[in-house]
């Protein structure tokens, strides 16, 4: 069992909670992810690591309540626990691999949408604990719900503030946000790294390519095993077919195919459409484990 030692709601349908994971904390590395599961009947619920203490062995994680698993998530309390932490899952973030002196050359933007902010967290506190500035854009639709703004104001060197519909900090999406600090301020980046709703990275993807600034996303379709194995979380990424949890979750957000993967994420949330998914791509469409769900 995995004891919640914190749980507290952020936002509207928002929540945050620190839970006791050891053998997580102790591995992970930011651009990681884990899955948490309640009880033996409970759904696997991909999360992305928002923060972790390997002193004290937790980890952080930031949901959004989305359907009934993640309901049944929020309404836990300190105190509770969860049947099963598994991580770190996926790969870690290109530069925590490099030599800190090649990451410090690069100018780095990071831009959280919504959620966002929980995996752009970690790695602009990674930056900062190695000496590096980046700049970060912290968009979501109203102030309401916003989150974690204090906490990547004390880590990034200019937090850029915008909300949809105007209601605090800048007025406009993280694209008008992006432009302008490009066009008027002439802010010059070598690299973005865009974290947040899919269709918010895609036009983050589009105004990039046209400055032709290199780009990372991180890819958070459905999961089932975060193994490889049922097929849920497939790309196309350039000429090549990618599975979310065991190839990413980040990529280059150039040779994301959008339409695709926004079309093959709302296909497989029916099981009809689950099962044309399975009929169309054959052999390919997962391992074939007979337990992840995949096959049916």
């Amino acid at each position: 069992m995995y004891r919640i030692l914190e749980a507290e709601m952020l936002a509207d349908k928002i929540y945050k909670m620190v839970v006791e994971a050891p053998f997580v904390a102790r591995a992970c590395q930011p651009g990681e992810f884990l899955i948490t599961k309640i009880d033996d009947k409970g759904e696997r619920i991909p999360l992305t690591i928002c923060d972790f203490d390997r002193e004290k062995g937790t980890v952080t994680i930031i949901f959004q309540v989305v359907g009934a698993s993640t309901l049944r998530m929020a309404e836990l309390k300190a105190g509770d626990a969860f049947e099963d932490v598994v991580g770190p899952l996926g790969n870690p973030s290109d530069f925590v691999k490099e030599p800190v002196e090649e990451v410090k050359k690069r100018r780095y933007c990071f831009i959280a949408g919504g959620v966002g902010a929980a995996p752009v967290y970690p790695q602009v506190k990674w930056f900062k604990e190695h000496g590096i500035d980046c700049d970060v854009i912290l968009g979501t639709r109203t102030h309401s719900t916003l989150i974690m703004e204090e906490e990547l104001k004390a880590v990034a060197k200019n937090l850029y503030v915008c909300t949809d519909d105007g209601s605090y900090g800048h007025a406009g999406n993280v694209t008008v946000m992006l432009k302008e600090l490009v066009e008027e301020q002439k802010k010059q980046y070598d690299i973005v790294v865009a974290i947040g709703p899919m269709i918010m990275m895609k036009f983050v993807c589009l105004a990039t390519k046209e400055y032709n600034i290199p780009t990372i996303v991180s890819m958070n379709p459905i999961m089932v095993d975060g193994t490889g194995m049922c097929g849920a979380c497939r790309l196309q990424v350039g000429t090549e077919t990618k599975f979310a949890c065991v190839d990413g979750p980040e990529f280059d957000g150039h040779l994301i195919d959008w339409s695709l993967a926004m079309k093959r994420m709302n296909t497989y949330k029916t099981e009809e459409g689950r099962a044309m998914l399975k009929a169309q791509e054959g052999a390919t469409h997962h391992g074939g484990c007979g337990n992840c769900g995949g096959d049916r």
